[in-house]
């Protein structure tokens, strides 16, 4: 039976093909769709794991993990600086490090930070160290820079027509080990360097909390990213100094790590009054996995349509090709081959080309995830791991019930042919 059914297939190689590609391309839409989604989960909770508590201004939650953790550019708006002082003297706190985007290098967002952030970030260098002058910088594994090479940070993006700052040149000091966030693919430098470029240095902070102010009023961009800021002077040679004061300067957030469990739940209460917010990032995700759910149920429903469109085609397919081997049908009858011998050739033909482009379209959609997942890696820095689940064990199981199922049908009509019939066809 098994070397009929071969050859059955290279004879009618042409439909036969028709019918496996068919089926792949159904089941690798679906497929493709379970594991980026599941990828992009994983992906964005491993690297919030990072990060236990983010604290900023008034506003939207999403967005300001999204700038914070994530690195997505966009305009937050300002908390005063004597939240980053409250913070470092409090006992519950085990470190706090204020950020401040705005600038960028070779489309690397450039992150002003702390030498505490940059240390513990990854929890050690690949080469190098952390940063110990203003002019010095710390680069994620990411970043395509080499050791001791310059960096002329610009504010904004070259593709906004970004102006570079002459103030100071950062050098890259130091390497971080692999994240798997999108701290990777960023430049991390001294935020009193920061401060100083834009004019909110020591010299300035009374200045720099009244802009901050302003720009908190206003809901306006990052105080790295003020349309009308003026330039200060920088100092590369300068020791750092992490004593933060009442009379800091603006900031768009604070990672925060705290000292116990509880402390992290009383630190997010205390300061989700007034004029600030603070976030579990895993909380603000959860958020977006609804959203990111009824999205994927929708591509689920149009990879599920696409499906239920190719069987019907496939059913309409089997039968027209059921009625044009009648009479190969009615031969193998009148040799004497049994009703169930039929069956059995007829239905095992049809699901072996239905389970391989099954099998296939496991494959091939595995390998558009994995792609997918690559590219969206390289552009955001996030690792996407991209595998099959126990789960799938039983989506695949159902399709193969399915194709046995469907198998059946012309299988039935080959097994209810009368032979005399069949050759006067």
């Amino acid at each position: 039976m098994i070397r009929f059914i071969l050859a059955d297939l290279r004879r009618l190689w042409a439909g036969s093909l028709v019918v496996v590609l068919l089926v792949t391309l159904a089941t690798a839409l679906g497929v493709s769709v379970v594991l980026q989604e599941r990828a992009l989960r994983l992906g964005s909770a491993r690297a919030a794991d990072k990060f236990d508590l983010v604290i900023g201004a008034g506003g939207s939650e999403t967005q300001l993990v999204l700038s914070s953790v994530f690195l997505q550019p966009s305009p937050l708006p300002l908390m005063p600086g004597d939240v980053l002082a409250r913070l470092a003297a409090d006992p519950r706190v085990d470190w706090a490090a204020p950020i401040g985007f705005g600038d960028s290098f070779s489309g690397y967002p450039i992150v002003g930070t702390t030498v505490a952030l940059a240390d513990k970030l990854s929890g050690g260098f690949a080469e190098g160290r952390v940063f110990a002058r203003e002019g010095e910088a710390v680069i994620g594994s990411a970043v395509k820079l080499p050791l001791g090479g310059e960096i002329k940070p610009m504010h904004g993006s070259a593709e906004e027509g970004g102006e570079t700052h002459t103030e100071l040149v950062y050098h890259i000091a130091g390497r971080l080990q692999p994240t798997g966030t999108a701290w990777d693919r960023a430049i991390l430098v001294p935020i009193q360097a920061v401060w100083h470029i834009h004019g909110l240095g020591a010299e300035g902070h009374a200045e720099g909390a009244e802009e901050a102010e302003h720009d908190h009023e206003q809901a306006g961009a990052d105080h790295d990213a003020h349309e009308h800021e003026h330039h200060g002077e920088a100092d590369p040679d300068a020791a750092l100094d992490e004593s933060w004061t009442a009379n800091a300067p603006g900031l768009p957030a604070i990672l925060v790590k705290p000292k116990s469990i509880a402390d992290a739940y009383k630190l997010r209460q205390d300061y989700r009054s007034g004029n600030t917010i603070a976030v579990f990032p895993g909380e603000v995700l959860t958020n977006l996995y609804a959203t990111l759910g009824d999205a994927k149920q929708i591509l689920v429903a149009v990879a599920s349509g696409a499906q239920t469109l190719v069987a019907a085609s496939l059913v309409l397919v089997t039968i027209i090709h059921i009625g044009q081997r009648r009479r190969q049908i009615g031969a193998l009858r009148a040799f004497g081959a049994p009703r169930g011998a039929i069956f059995g050739i007829v239905w095992l033909e049809f699901f072996t080309l239905v389970a391989a482009g099954i099998g296939f379209g496991f494959a091939l959609g595995f390998a558009v995830a994995l792609t997918l997942s690559g590219l969206f890696s390289q552009t955001s820095g996030i690792a996407m791991p991209v595998g099959f689940a126990r789960e799938d064990l039983a989506l695949a199981a159902v399709l193969l019930g399915f194709a046995a199922i469907l198998a059946a049908l012309p299988a039935v009509l080959a097994y209810r042919q009368s032979p005399a019939q069949a050759l006067r066809a």
